[in-house]
């Protein structure tokens, strides 16, 4: 490839970057939350009891000047006190607890991270790619 042939694909490419790596930050946000919660389905991690805990974790996209973002989140209270723990504490209310930490949010994270790199590195195929 010469350097014209270069800047011509570089400049076909710049509209694609912005969508495809919203679109591959969307698939990942989607799949932390699905390792969140079935971390969050037993031990290790949290017990399911009623569902609504493991039912409360939602991937929230933000945008981002050429690409976009994720958060993945609950609203649920329990949520700190199940992944790290609270040891010997009082609560609001003066109750007393010493509950150990069940994590799920930590191992998911570690599990993800080592996936990562793949993905972009398909989006910069499907951005650079031939066209």
């Amino acid at each position: 490839m010469d350097l014209a042939d270069l800047a011509r694909r570089l400049d076909q490419s710049a509209d694609r970057v912005g969508p495809e790596i919203n679109r591959t930050v969307q698939q990942q946000g989607r799949l932390l939350k699905t390792l969140i919660q079935l971390n969050a389905t037993g031990r290790p991690g949290p017990n399911k009891i009623t569902g609504d805990y493991h039912d409360s974790w939602k991937p929230e996209p933000f945008p981002v000047p050429d690409g976009g973002g994720v958060e993945i989140g609950t609203t649920e209270p329990q949520g700190r006190r199940l992944e790290y723990g609270f040891f010997n504490m009082y609560d609001s209310l003066g109750r007393f607890y010493r509950q150990p930490p069940f994590p799920h949010v930590g191992p998911a994270v570690t599990v993800l991270e080592h996936m990562w790199p793949d993905p972009f590195k398909s989006a910069c195929d499907r951005i650079f790619g031939e066209s």
